[in-house]
Protein backbone atom coordinates (compact mmCIF):
# COMPACT_ATOMS: atom_id res chain seq x y z
CA UNK A 1 0.00 0.00 0.00
CA UNK A 2 0.91 3.36 -0.54
CA UNK A 3 0.02 6.60 1.82
CA UNK A 4 0.65 10.14 1.33
CA UNK A 5 1.16 12.31 3.68
CA UNK A 6 -0.27 16.65 2.94
CA UNK A 7 0.79 19.05 5.42
CA UNK A 8 -0.09 22.61 4.26
CA UNK A 9 1.39 25.98 5.39
CA UNK A 10 2.92 26.96 8.00
CA UNK A 11 3.39 23.14 9.30
CA UNK A 12 7.40 23.84 8.10
CA UNK A 13 7.47 26.17 10.64
CA UNK A 14 6.30 23.53 13.71
CA UNK A 15 8.89 23.40 16.53
CA UNK A 16 8.90 27.28 16.60
CA UNK A 17 5.60 28.33 15.85
CA UNK A 18 3.58 28.80 18.90
CA UNK A 19 4.51 25.86 20.65
CA UNK A 20 2.25 26.31 23.27
CA UNK A 21 -0.49 25.13 20.53
CA UNK A 22 1.54 23.20 18.48
CA UNK A 23 4.28 21.75 20.39
CA UNK A 24 8.08 21.79 19.91
CA UNK A 25 8.00 18.60 17.85
CA UNK A 26 9.71 19.71 14.23
CA UNK A 27 7.68 18.72 11.15
CA UNK A 28 10.49 16.82 9.73
CA UNK A 29 10.85 14.32 13.02
CA UNK A 30 6.64 14.10 13.11
CA UNK A 31 7.46 13.03 8.95
CA UNK A 32 10.24 10.68 10.12
CA UNK A 33 8.68 8.68 12.76
CA UNK A 34 5.62 8.36 10.93
CA UNK A 35 7.95 7.04 8.08
CA UNK A 36 9.17 4.38 10.51
CA UNK A 37 5.48 3.43 11.53
CA UNK A 38 4.57 3.31 8.06
CA UNK A 39 7.51 0.83 6.81
CA UNK A 40 7.04 -1.54 9.89
CA UNK A 41 3.19 -2.05 8.48
CA UNK A 42 4.94 -2.53 4.86
CA UNK A 43 3.20 0.89 3.99
CA UNK A 44 5.30 3.43 1.56
CA UNK A 45 4.76 6.53 2.76
CA UNK A 46 5.70 9.36 0.63
CA UNK A 47 5.21 13.23 2.53
CA UNK A 48 4.66 16.49 1.40
CA UNK A 49 4.42 20.10 2.60
CA UNK A 50 3.75 23.52 1.15
CA UNK A 51 2.73 27.14 1.67
CA UNK A 52 1.35 27.24 -1.11
CA UNK A 53 -2.28 26.46 -2.32
CA UNK A 54 -1.94 25.34 -5.63
CA UNK A 55 1.24 23.74 -4.81
CA UNK A 56 -1.11 21.34 -2.81
CA UNK A 57 -3.98 20.54 -5.38
CA UNK A 58 -1.24 19.59 -7.96
CA UNK A 59 0.26 17.38 -5.27
CA UNK A 60 -2.98 15.92 -4.89
CA UNK A 61 -3.59 15.05 -8.51
CA UNK A 62 -0.41 13.70 -8.86
CA UNK A 63 -1.37 10.91 -6.50
CA UNK A 64 -4.48 9.47 -8.60
CA UNK A 65 -3.54 5.94 -9.36
CA UNK A 66 -0.31 6.00 -7.28
CA UNK A 67 -1.47 5.84 -3.71
CA UNK A 68 -4.27 4.48 -1.62
CA UNK A 69 -5.14 7.13 0.84
CA UNK A 70 -3.85 10.33 2.04
CA UNK A 71 -2.93 11.75 5.28
CA UNK A 72 -3.52 15.65 5.30
CA UNK A 73 -2.85 18.39 7.58
CA UNK A 74 -4.07 21.65 5.26
CA UNK A 75 -3.34 24.03 8.55
CA UNK A 76 -5.43 27.00 7.73
CA UNK A 77 -6.36 25.79 4.15
CA UNK A 78 -9.08 23.11 6.03
CA UNK A 79 -11.03 26.09 6.97
CA UNK A 80 -10.72 28.16 3.79
CA UNK A 81 -9.98 26.33 0.68
CA UNK A 82 -12.83 24.74 -1.53
CA UNK A 83 -10.38 23.93 -4.49
CA UNK A 84 -8.35 21.53 -1.90
CA UNK A 85 -11.71 20.24 -1.17
CA UNK A 86 -12.37 19.44 -4.76
CA UNK A 87 -9.37 18.47 -5.63
CA UNK A 88 -9.52 15.45 -2.94
CA UNK A 89 -12.87 14.31 -3.68
CA UNK A 90 -12.21 15.11 -7.56
CA UNK A 91 -8.84 12.29 -6.71
CA UNK A 92 -11.18 9.97 -5.08
CA UNK A 93 -8.75 8.48 -2.53
CA UNK A 94 -9.93 7.73 1.17
CA UNK A 95 -8.53 10.65 3.17
CA UNK A 96 -8.14 11.69 6.84
CA UNK A 97 -8.38 15.19 8.14
CA UNK A 98 -6.34 15.35 10.88
CA UNK A 99 -4.94 18.70 13.42
CA UNK A 100 -2.54 18.67 16.65
CA UNK A 101 -4.63 20.93 18.30
CA UNK A 102 -8.29 20.49 18.80
CA UNK A 103 -9.97 22.70 15.96
CA UNK A 104 -13.33 22.81 17.99
CA UNK A 105 -11.42 24.54 21.04
CA UNK A 106 -10.17 27.12 19.22
CA UNK A 107 -11.22 30.60 17.35
CA UNK A 108 -14.76 30.25 16.03
CA UNK A 109 -13.38 30.41 12.36
CA UNK A 110 -11.27 27.27 12.61
CA UNK A 111 -14.75 25.08 13.67
CA UNK A 112 -15.55 25.09 9.70
CA UNK A 113 -13.65 22.54 8.13
CA UNK A 114 -14.46 22.45 4.24
CA UNK A 115 -12.59 18.77 4.40
CA UNK A 116 -13.90 17.55 6.96
CA UNK A 117 -17.38 16.11 4.91
CA UNK A 118 -15.52 14.03 2.58
CA UNK A 119 -13.05 12.29 5.25
CA UNK A 120 -13.09 9.18 6.00
CA UNK A 121 -12.30 10.40 9.28
CA UNK A 122 -10.79 13.09 11.73
CA UNK A 123 -8.51 13.04 14.01
CA UNK A 124 -7.71 16.50 16.05
CA UNK A 125 -6.43 17.41 19.35
CA UNK A 126 -4.00 14.88 20.29
CA UNK A 127 -0.61 16.90 18.83
CA UNK A 128 2.16 14.81 17.03
CA UNK A 129 0.11 11.46 17.99
CA UNK A 130 -2.71 12.74 15.66
CA UNK A 131 -0.41 11.73 13.02
CA UNK A 132 -0.51 8.12 13.92
CA UNK A 133 -4.08 7.79 15.25
CA UNK A 134 -4.78 9.52 11.73
CA UNK A 135 -2.36 6.60 9.94
CA UNK A 136 -3.69 4.17 12.18
CA UNK A 137 -7.35 4.60 10.75
CA UNK A 138 -6.49 5.27 6.94
CA UNK A 139 -5.21 1.87 7.19
CA UNK A 140 -7.84 0.28 9.24
CA UNK A 141 -9.91 1.22 6.69
CA UNK A 142 -7.90 0.35 3.85
CA UNK A 143 -7.31 -2.84 4.96
CA UNK A 144 -11.21 -3.40 6.32
CA UNK A 145 -12.34 -2.89 2.34
CA UNK A 146 -9.57 -4.59 1.12
CA UNK A 147 -11.09 -7.87 2.95
CA UNK A 148 -14.62 -6.79 1.91
CA UNK A 149 -13.50 -7.41 -1.84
Amino acid sequence: MRFLLVNGPNLNLLGHREPEIYGSTSLQFIESDLQEKAEAEGIHLESFQSNFEGALVDRIHQSIGKVDGILINAGAYTHTSIALRDALLGAGIPYVELHLSNTQAREQFRHQSFLAAGAIGVVSGFGVNSYELAFRGLLTYLLAKQMTL
